[in-house]
Parts: structure tokens; C-alpha cells; sequence
């Protein structure tokens, strides 16, 4: 099956009780043991399984088309599992991009995670340094993010994951800002393709749930299923049907924002008042080749630079009047955000850079929104 047709059906089926189309959910916590004590349905208790749970992780299995998948109540739960699934016997040095998803630089820098491993980041748009550093220490997990978040830089997947297959290590992708309908990483030889589940797959900004596919058994993939169990970081069944409803419209809700955004890239990228533009579609863009060698289209996501410092940045996100000035990306309204003053001194952004995240408005609409608002920057 096609994408578009796996988005609509894979992990689903016409209830064989009620003769439903649609997937009920199943809000029990507890299931009845047959007389001999066994579970004939295969359930137990919702933090080991259930039905809703299962229907999504076999759908973003087919997706990707992995082996498995594991899902947690939220994408930086998935995030903590991966890193703490290292098994034992590989080394505590994971290797990061050094444009990554603030969460994960928050999780490193204020909770115990940073103290367990040794974490080292580095350009990985540049291979000749991704290497030197995987070879300068024994390495055991190297974690790509592409396009980065939020100065959409894009990394060369198939030769970083080739990068950690020689050195022994394993390799995690944050495919959240590509989605499994732009990019399929574990196809480019990465063990693990991750995924805020809240962003472009459940789509309309009401779901929290993050999730883990993973291209073969492992035992790194063993210790993130019974680390799901175990510590009970499970996503609710509600969720988990959210996420199951969304995923149907995803190709057709990101085929417009990856139009809009290329419309919206173009136009901003010839005004007087923006200083530079980061969107992969854009042939000036230094990952452009490699973007479209490895993704079906370029995304949703696009940052911009705009003349002037912070202040000018905070007064296009203030003055914007349809664009929402909220966190989060890759739902059906259009956000923008000043990424450094919501990071303050962690942050790796410039401080006149805002990230944009289009959404299903018309285009001209959000170009004319764009223009008023630039129009208030007096440099």
C-alpha cells in the first residue's frame, strides 16, 4: 500500500462486534482472565496494552516501515526512554546535533540524564567532524535531528547512520519535523525513527504522546518496550485514538502546509525587512541537495531572520493578527514564535530569529498577515 492509503488504514478495521468504522475506544484499565487464568485477548491492564494502543503502534510500524513500535505519553518521555535504553554494555557517549529540540538540551543541562552520559555535540552538517568526533572515544548512540529545530538545518542521514553502523553504535533520528510521509529514515539505515506524535501526526494541537519506531529487533528495542511497561510513561487510550484520527489526514493536511510554506519562504526571502530565510525548498539553502535527495517535499516548518535585533523580532510576534503566537508546530493553526526568549540562556538561536510553523489557512491570507506585521520593524 501507498502512504496516503496505510495512513487510513493500517492498524484499523471494521469492529467485528458493533460492524464500527471507526476504532472505539476502549477506556478500560482491566480485562477479564479466562478460567484457566490466561488472557485470550491478549490484555491484561492498559499500562502493559490496549486495544487503542495498539491499533496506533502498529500503524506508525507500517508508516515507517519498521519492526516495531513503542509509544509514551509524551514525545520527550520517548525522548528520556531512547537515551536511558542504551543497553549496558555500550558506551555512555552519545553524540548529538548541536541544533536540537530544546527539550532535549533542557533534559541534558536540568535533570539527571546530563550527569549519566557523556553527551557531545557537533555541526552535523559536517560530516568530516561527525566523524572525527564518533572516532576520537568509543560512542554509543548518535542522535540526528533533521530538518533541526528551529534553524531547520538539514543533516546528510544516510552517511551519519553510516558513520555509527562502523563505529558500533546505535542511531536515533528525530523525524518529527519531516514526519513519516516526508522521510523515512530507518529506509537510510537509522535504528530508530522518533516522533512527537503531538505535532504533524496528531495535527490538531489536542493530543500529547510521542512515540519510537524501530527498524529491527535489538535489545536496545527491548529495553524501551519493557522500560514502557515498567515505568508506566504510557500515552491514554483518548490519545492514542486522537492520534490514530489525525494520522488519516496527514497527507492531505501537510501537502498544503508544505505548499504554503514554500509560498510563504519565496515571499519572505525577497522582503526588504527579513535578513535571511531557513526552509530546505529553497535552492539557496545549504541542505537544499540533500534535502531533496532524502525527503518527498520540504515541510512546514520554516524559520526567518528579520532586520533588526530581539526587539524587532518580538514586535512582528506581537503584531501579527491571523498567526497565533503560541510553542508547538504542525497543527491547523499557523504559530510563530521568538524561540530565544523563550529559551533564554540555553538557547542556541539567534535573537532576531522567529520559527514559523504554517498551518491550513489560505496562504495569501497568511502572507498578507506577514506583511503587517514586518511593516512595523523601523530598521
Amino acid at each position: 500500500m501507498r502512504f496516503e492509503t496505510k495512513a487510513v488504514h493500517a492498524g484499523r478495521g471494521i469492529d467485528p462486534v458493533t460492524g464500527a468504522v471507526t476504532t472505539p475506544i476502549h477506556l478500560s484499565t482491566t480485562y477479564e482472565r479466562s478460567e484457566d487464568g490466561s488472557y485470550t485477548d491478549g490484555f491484561m491492564y492498559s499500562r502493559g496494552d490496549n486495544p487503542n494502543r495498539r491499533s496506533l503502534e502498529q500503524c506508525l510500524t507500517e508508516l515507517e516501515n519498521g519492526h516495531d513500535c513503542v509509544t509514551y505519553a509524551s514525545g520527550m518521555a520517548a525522548i528520556t526512554s531512547v537515551i536511558e535504553a542504551l543497553p549496558e554494555d555500550q558506551p555512555k557517549r552519545i553524540v548529538m546535533a548541536d541544533d536540537m529540540y530544546f527539550g532535549v538540551r533542557t533534559l541534558l543541562m536540568e535533570t539527571d540524564i546530563g550527569r549519566r552520559y557523556d553527551i557531545v555535540t557537533v555541526d552535523m552538517t559536517n560530516l568530516d567532524e561527525v566523524k572525527n568526533t564518533v572516532e576520537s572515544a568509543e560512542t554509543g548512540l548518535i542522535w540526528m535531528e533533521s530538518p533541526s529545530n528551529p534553524q531547520i538545518k538539514i543533516i546528510d542521514i544516510e552517511a551519519v547512520a553510516g558513520i555509527a553502523k562502523a563505529a558500533g553504535a546505535y542511531s536515533v533520528i528525530d523525524n518529527t519535523a519531516a514526519t513519516p510521509m516526508l522521510q523515512q529514515p530507518l529506509s537510510l539505515g537509522v535504528d530508530f525513527s522518533l516522533h512527537s506524535v503531538t505535532k504533524y501526526i496528531g495535527g490538531h494541537s489536542d493530543l500529547l504522546l510521542g512515540a519510537v519506531i524501530a527498524k529491527e529487533d535489538s535489545e536496545m528495542l527491548k529495553n524501551l518496550r519493557t522500560a514502557q511497561h515498567a515505568k508506566g510513561a504510557v500515552p491514554s487510550s483518548f490519545d492514542c485514538w486522537l492520534a490514530l484520527r489525525g494520522v488519516q489526514s496527514l497527507s492531505a493536511r501537510l501537502n498544503m502546509q508544505c505548499t504554503s510554506a514554500a509560498a510563504i519562504a519565496d515571499f519572505l526571502a525577497t522582503h526588504e525587512k527579513v535578513e535571511e530565510v531557513y526552509y530546505p525548498g529553497l535552492k539557496n539553502h545549504p541542505g537544499h541537495e540533500i534535502a531533496a535527495r532524502q525527503m518527498s517535499g520540504f515541510g512546514g516548518l520554516l524559520s526567518f531572520q528579520v532586520k533588526g535585533g530581539a526587539a524587532e523580532a518580538l514586535k512582528v510576534a506581537n503584531t501579527v493578527g491571523l498567526i497565533t503566537q503560541a510553542t508547538s508546530l504542525g497543527g491547523t493553526h499557523t504559530y510563530i514564535e521568538h524561540r530565544a526568549s523563550v529559551e533564554k540562556e540555553l538557547t542556541k538561536a539567534p535573537d532576531n530569529l522567529l520559527r514559523l510553523s504554517v498551518g491550513l489557512e489560505h496562504v495569501e491570507d497568511l502572507k498578507e498577515d506577514l506583511d503587517q506585521a514586518l511593516g512595523h520593524i523601523t530598521v
